[in-house]
Parts: C-alpha cells; structure tokens; sequence
C-alpha cells in the first residue's frame, strides 16, 4: 500500500499589511516542534518577505484581494507556495547600497535551497520556495 501524504496547509490572507504577520505566525504554527527551533526562524523570514511581496506588487485592490499561502513537506524540504493574483514575475534584483527596497527575493534566494516562480492555472503567479529539514531520531 502507498504511504499517504500529509494534507498541506493552507490559508488566504486579504491583501493587506497586516496579513504578514499573521501569515508568519500560521506558517510557524503548523511546523511540528521539533522542527521549529530549526527551521522556524528561516521559514518566517521566506513567509514574511513574500507575503510583503505579493500584497506589494501582486494585489490590485489592497484589502480585497486574498493572497493564498500552502505549506507542505516533501523530499526533505518545507514548501512554501505563495500566490496572489496579479500576472507579473518577481525577479531577482541587486540594489545598491543605499537602496530602501528590492532585497527581499535575494532573502529568499540566500535561505531557500530551490525557489521558482510559476504561472497559476486560471490567474496569478505562485512563488514557492523549499527549505531543507532533518527530522532526528
């Protein structure tokens, strides 16, 4: 018989600042807690920079619309998909010194082991991101 797999989480958030926050302490409620000393603070990071980023630049009408997050483990890593509605790609910056803005990918991309961004199927883009994990024992 095949091993079942866990469901993965899953919230939508408004598209509004105050969604970060709650959006990261979801994400770190729902790892097991021998992981969270672990990987909590790394996985809270990737969350907050891009739920920021998708109320930043993929929501039209802040408040209105829902920006979606799912978490799930597989092959040794936490994914984290987060999705908004809007048809733009996050890229990659590297702003100067005295920028105020653009390092949130860069974030990503420095804890993440693998990130991607992809199409939705009806509407939006998703960006998800895998941070490893070992479970001891």
């Amino acid at each position: 018989m095949p091993e079942i797999p866990l469901v993965p989480a899953h919230w939508c958030f408004p598209a509004h600042p105050t969604s970060v926050r709650r959006a990261r302490h979801a994400v770190a409620e729902s790892l097991p807690h021998a992981l969270r000393p672990h990987l909590g603070d790394d996985l809270g990071l990737v969350t907050s920079e891009l739920v920021t980023n998708a109320i930043r630049h993929g929501a039209c009408r802040e408040g209105e619309d829902l920006i979606e997050l799912v978490l799930w483990p597989a092959d040794g890593h936490y994914w984290l998909a987060v999705s908004d509605p809007g048809t733009g790609k996050p890229v990659l910056a590297h702003p100067d010194a005295d920028s105020e803005n653009g390092r949130g990918l860069l974030l990503v991309d420095s804890l993440a082991a693998a990130w991607t961004v992809r199409p939705r199927p009806v509407c939006g883009t998703s960006v998800i991101a895998g941070l490893p994990f070992r479970q001891d024992g």
